[in-house]
């Protein structure tokens, strides 16, 4: 799974946000408000460029201005660099419990919900 960097992140949270297709030109527009120094339009279509290549979007290029769409939901990107985590893990007994051990009590709830759902 692609980790992403600060550009990255911030390109793929407006994605995630619009929930359909964008353009470069509506995610500047987005991140014209949100930073101190927007990135132009060419660099977000090379940071575009970039996420599809790491399969993280799909561009559409039959028409002008080209859209670009999230290929998974925010959530099950994060869950895979989750399990990617676990399966980098030597001791994954160990690394689940540091994570238990830094959760909420809400969290830990949803957990063993989630857990007990499971069978």
């Amino acid at each position: 799974m692609a980790t992403l960097g600060e550009l990255e992140r911030a390109v793929m949270d407006v994605v995630w946000d619009h929930g359909g297709s964008v353009t470069a030109y509506e995610v500047k527009n987005v991140l014209d408000g949100a930073r101190e120094r927007p990135p132009a339009v060419t660099t977000l279509l090379t940071v575009l460029s970039r996420l599809a290549r790491k399969g993280l979007v799909d561009s559409d290029r039959s028409a002008r201005p080209h859209r670009y769409r999230a290929v998974a939901s925010r959530e099950e990107y994060i869950a895979e660099l989750m399990h990617e985590a676990l399966g980098d893990s030597r001791d994954r007994h160990a690394v689940l419990a540091r994570f238990v051990g830094g959760v909420s009590k809400d969290e830990a709830a949803a957990l063993r919900a989630l857990l007990k759902g499971r069978g």
